[in-house]
């Protein structure tokens, strides 16, 4: 396992995308597991790159293979409140036009990106919570799903560590993507943390915070301690650092730096500049990742 404060960059030809599994703290065996489960979401995700697809596309499909995977705390299998419920928080952004759509606190939905896509085209609104976010999503056609059925053994038993130590940690799920026209775009999703207070909502959906793109810059996806994140805006940061001709990977491990600098948060961030550089970084033990790009072998790390 790799020690705390590492970055690593890459460069696509044309278009690709990157994906994460949320940092934190696991075993070898598992953050390697999840780090396949990146891996399949990434190739998903670059398939749609592949065909002429567009960022914003690649996004919303590499987040929702991993809504759907049970390892990922988003979705199936996402982090329960400390009453045993799911409310789910996520965001998608297009970095050429700066549209956004998210949503926070979500209950009964199991794709909680393809909510926040739909707000995204709708427009008239960025961000929807609990019961609006809900009937917006049923308005817009986004099945419904019986809550319980997103409560895996794992996140029960998660909550029950969590309810003993009353621990911060937390996990979420996020990519990025540049296509081939140059548009980049990110998005994130995520249970939020384990027995967080019911209503309560993190980074992932808040723009500059968990999220962000800007075709002039780049895009970028955080995981982490959500609190933190948001009281420096980890993501627009960020990106702003991506106009710099600086290794895109060392941008990211000063961002996250500055965030225990400034208030003593960890986490982890991937990102992609606006000429097609892509980078990961994180100051916690793991955090899991998957990488498809043009002229590129796949590649997967934690």
């Amino acid at each position: 396992m790799a020690e705390p404060s590492t970055s690593l960059s890459f460069t696509a030809e044309r278009f690709g995308v990157l994906v994460h599994g949320g940092a934190g703290a696991r075993p070898p065996d598992v953050a390697a597991d999840h780090a396949l489960g990146c891996r399949a979401a990434a190739e998903a995700a670059f398939a749609v790159l592949h065909r002429g697809g567009s960022a914003i596309d690649a996004v919303e499909c590499a987040v929702r293979a991993m809504e759907d995977d049970r390892r990922f705390n988003a979705g199936f299998g996402a982090a329960l409140t400390e009453d045993g419920t799911v409310e789910l928080d996520a965001s998608i952004m297009e970095g050429e036009h700066l549209r956004l759509g998210a949503v926070g606190a979500l209950v009964g939905f199991q794709n909680a990106v393809t909510v926040a896509r739909a707000v995204l085209d709708a427009g008239r609104h960025a961000f929807y919570v609990g019961d609006g976010a809900a009937r917006f999503a049923e308005r817009h056609g986004v099945p419904r799903v019986d809550p319980r059925s997103l409560v895996t053994e794992t996140a029960r038993a998660s909550l029950a560590q969590a309810l003993a130590r009353r621990s911060a940690a937390g996990g979420t799920v996020g990519a990025v993507a540049r296509d081939v026209r140059g548009n980049v775009a990110a998005a994130t999703s995520t249970g939020g943390t384990a027995a967080k207070a019911s209503g309560r909502i993190g980074d992932s959906p808040v723009a500059g915070a968990g999220t962000y793109a800007d075709n002039r810059f780049g895009a970028a996806s955080a995981t982490g301690d959500g609190e933190g994140i948001m009281r420096v805006a980890l993501t627009h940061g960020a990106v702003l650092r991506f106009a710099s001709e600086t290794d895109p990977g060392e941008l990211l491990r000063v961002a996250l730096e500055t965030m225990i600098e400034r208030v003593g948060a960890r986490g982890g961030i991937i990102g992609v500049d606006a000429q097609g550089r892509f980078a990961v970084a994180r100051t916690t033990e793991t955090m899991p990742w998957g990488l498809c790009a043009d002229g590129k072998a796949t590649e997967s790390g934690f």
